[in-house]
Protein backbone atom coordinates (compact mmCIF):
# COMPACT_ATOMS: atom_id res chain seq x y z
CA UNK A 1 0.00 0.00 0.00
CA UNK A 2 0.90 3.05 -0.47
CA UNK A 3 2.31 5.14 2.80
CA UNK A 4 0.33 8.42 2.02
CA UNK A 5 -2.34 6.98 1.39
CA UNK A 6 -2.82 4.86 4.66
CA UNK A 7 -1.66 7.97 6.21
CA UNK A 8 -4.56 10.07 5.02
CA UNK A 9 -7.05 7.08 5.25
CA UNK A 10 -5.81 7.04 8.94
CA UNK A 11 -5.89 11.21 9.74
CA UNK A 12 -9.74 10.93 7.88
CA UNK A 13 -10.85 7.76 9.66
CA UNK A 14 -9.45 9.23 12.80
CA UNK A 15 -10.67 12.63 12.18
CA UNK A 16 -14.03 11.12 11.41
CA UNK A 17 -14.14 8.88 14.14
CA UNK A 18 -12.46 11.65 16.85
CA UNK A 19 -15.76 12.81 18.79
CA UNK A 20 -16.78 9.47 19.20
CA UNK A 21 -13.92 7.87 20.45
CA UNK A 22 -12.95 10.90 22.80
CA UNK A 23 -11.11 10.40 25.91
CA UNK A 24 -8.04 7.45 26.69
CA UNK A 25 -8.47 6.58 22.91
CA UNK A 26 -7.08 9.78 21.77
CA UNK A 27 -3.54 9.24 24.37
CA UNK A 28 -2.97 6.63 21.48
CA UNK A 29 -3.08 9.44 17.81
CA UNK A 30 -0.80 11.74 20.03
CA UNK A 31 1.37 8.53 21.33
CA UNK A 32 1.85 7.50 16.98
CA UNK A 33 2.38 11.30 16.38
CA UNK A 34 5.08 11.23 19.11
CA UNK A 35 6.59 7.57 17.27
CA UNK A 36 5.41 5.83 21.13
CA UNK A 37 4.32 2.76 19.31
CA UNK A 38 4.48 0.98 22.36
CA UNK A 39 2.51 3.37 24.57
CA UNK A 40 0.18 3.50 21.17
CA UNK A 41 -0.39 -0.53 20.98
CA UNK A 42 -0.95 -0.37 25.31
CA UNK A 43 -3.52 2.07 24.94
CA UNK A 44 -5.53 0.68 21.48
CA UNK A 45 -5.14 -3.19 21.45
CA UNK A 46 -7.85 -3.42 24.62
CA UNK A 47 -10.21 -0.86 22.45
CA UNK A 48 -9.60 -2.94 19.65
CA UNK A 49 -10.88 -5.97 21.26
CA UNK A 50 -13.85 -4.08 22.48
CA UNK A 51 -15.02 -3.72 18.85
CA UNK A 52 -13.98 0.39 18.89
CA UNK A 53 -12.83 0.69 14.70
CA UNK A 54 -10.73 3.49 15.07
CA UNK A 55 -8.65 0.80 17.51
CA UNK A 56 -8.83 -1.70 15.47
CA UNK A 57 -8.15 0.47 12.20
CA UNK A 58 -4.54 1.20 14.03
CA UNK A 59 -3.67 -1.77 14.95
CA UNK A 60 -4.14 -3.07 11.06
CA UNK A 61 -2.52 0.13 9.81
CA UNK A 62 0.72 -0.48 12.41
CA UNK A 63 0.93 -4.15 11.55
CA UNK A 64 0.92 -3.06 7.91
CA UNK A 65 3.72 -0.69 7.95
CA UNK A 66 5.59 -2.89 10.87
CA UNK A 67 5.42 -0.15 13.23
CA UNK A 68 6.16 -0.95 17.43
CA UNK A 69 5.21 -4.63 15.46
CA UNK A 70 6.94 -7.29 13.13
CA UNK A 71 5.14 -6.17 9.77
CA UNK A 72 2.76 -8.89 9.01
CA UNK A 73 0.37 -8.21 6.29
CA UNK A 74 -1.95 -11.49 7.41
CA UNK A 75 -2.78 -9.71 11.25
CA UNK A 76 -3.28 -6.16 9.39
CA UNK A 77 -5.65 -8.22 6.89
CA UNK A 78 -7.21 -9.62 9.96
CA UNK A 79 -7.80 -5.77 11.66
CA UNK A 80 -9.13 -4.31 8.33
CA UNK A 81 -11.91 -7.22 7.82
CA UNK A 82 -12.97 -6.38 11.51
CA UNK A 83 -13.08 -2.66 10.47
CA UNK A 84 -14.63 -3.16 7.08
CA UNK A 85 -17.42 -5.37 8.06
CA UNK A 86 -18.44 -2.89 10.76
CA UNK A 87 -18.71 -0.40 6.93
CA UNK A 88 -15.95 1.69 7.54
CA UNK A 89 -14.89 2.63 3.69
CA UNK A 90 -11.35 3.33 4.87
CA UNK A 91 -10.79 -0.19 6.00
CA UNK A 92 -12.66 -2.10 2.96
CA UNK A 93 -9.96 0.18 0.64
CA UNK A 94 -7.34 -1.31 2.19
CA UNK A 95 -8.44 -4.82 2.63
CA UNK A 96 -9.52 -4.70 -0.97
CA UNK A 97 -5.59 -3.52 -1.71
CA UNK A 98 -4.69 -6.55 -0.20
CA UNK A 99 -6.65 -8.82 -1.89
CA UNK A 100 -5.51 -7.08 -5.33
CA UNK A 101 -1.76 -7.85 -4.07
CA UNK A 102 -2.61 -10.76 -1.96
CA UNK A 103 -0.89 -8.89 1.20
CA UNK A 104 -1.68 -11.16 4.23
CA UNK A 105 -4.87 -13.05 2.16
CA UNK A 106 -4.75 -15.45 -0.82
CA UNK A 107 -5.01 -13.14 -3.60
CA UNK A 108 -8.98 -12.67 -5.05
CA UNK A 109 -9.78 -10.45 -7.49
CA UNK A 110 -13.46 -11.02 -6.58
CA UNK A 111 -12.59 -9.87 -3.03
CA UNK A 112 -10.43 -7.09 -4.29
CA UNK A 113 -13.41 -5.91 -6.51
CA UNK A 114 -16.19 -6.26 -3.86
CA UNK A 115 -13.93 -3.94 -1.39
CA UNK A 116 -13.11 -1.69 -4.00
CA UNK A 117 -16.46 -1.27 -5.40
CA UNK A 118 -17.68 -0.97 -1.79
CA UNK A 119 -15.25 1.73 -1.01
CA UNK A 120 -16.49 3.58 -3.81
CA UNK A 121 -20.03 3.81 -2.71
CA UNK A 122 -19.25 4.77 1.17
CA UNK A 123 -16.74 6.79 1.00
CA UNK A 124 -17.93 10.85 2.34
CA UNK A 125 -17.90 13.61 -0.70
CA UNK A 126 -14.75 14.99 1.00
CA UNK A 127 -12.76 11.55 0.37
CA UNK A 128 -12.30 12.43 -3.18
CA UNK A 129 -8.95 11.46 -3.74
CA UNK A 130 -9.11 8.67 -2.05
CA UNK A 131 -12.43 7.43 -3.95
CA UNK A 132 -10.59 8.39 -6.93
CA UNK A 133 -8.05 5.51 -6.19
CA UNK A 134 -10.86 2.99 -5.38
CA UNK A 135 -12.69 3.42 -8.60
CA UNK A 136 -8.86 3.24 -10.50
CA UNK A 137 -8.42 0.30 -8.46
CA UNK A 138 -11.63 -1.48 -8.98
CA UNK A 139 -11.72 -0.67 -12.73
CA UNK A 140 -8.21 -1.94 -12.95
CA UNK A 141 -8.98 -5.59 -11.47
CA UNK A 142 -12.33 -5.65 -13.51
CA UNK A 143 -10.29 -5.89 -16.61
CA UNK A 144 -8.26 -8.91 -15.14
CA UNK A 145 -11.57 -10.99 -14.12
CA UNK A 146 -13.61 -13.09 -16.13
CA UNK A 147 -17.46 -11.79 -16.73
CA UNK A 148 -18.39 -14.73 -14.11
CA UNK A 149 -15.89 -13.26 -11.56
CA UNK A 150 -17.11 -9.64 -11.99
CA UNK A 151 -20.85 -10.69 -12.01
CA UNK A 152 -20.21 -12.72 -8.12
CA UNK A 153 -18.10 -9.40 -6.84
CA UNK A 154 -20.86 -7.37 -8.21
CA UNK A 155 -23.46 -10.05 -6.44
CA UNK A 156 -21.67 -10.26 -3.11
CA UNK A 157 -21.47 -5.96 -3.17
CA UNK A 158 -24.92 -6.08 -3.27
CA UNK A 159 -25.44 -8.51 -0.88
Amino acid sequence: MKPRIIIVALVMLLGVAGPAVAGPFEDSYLAHKCGDFAAVLSISRPFAKQGLAAAQFFLGYMYSRGEGVPQDYAEAANWFRRVADQGDPIAQYNLGLAYFRGEGVSQDYVRAHLWLDLTTSRLPPSAASLRTSAVKGRDEIAGLMTPVQLAEAQHLARE
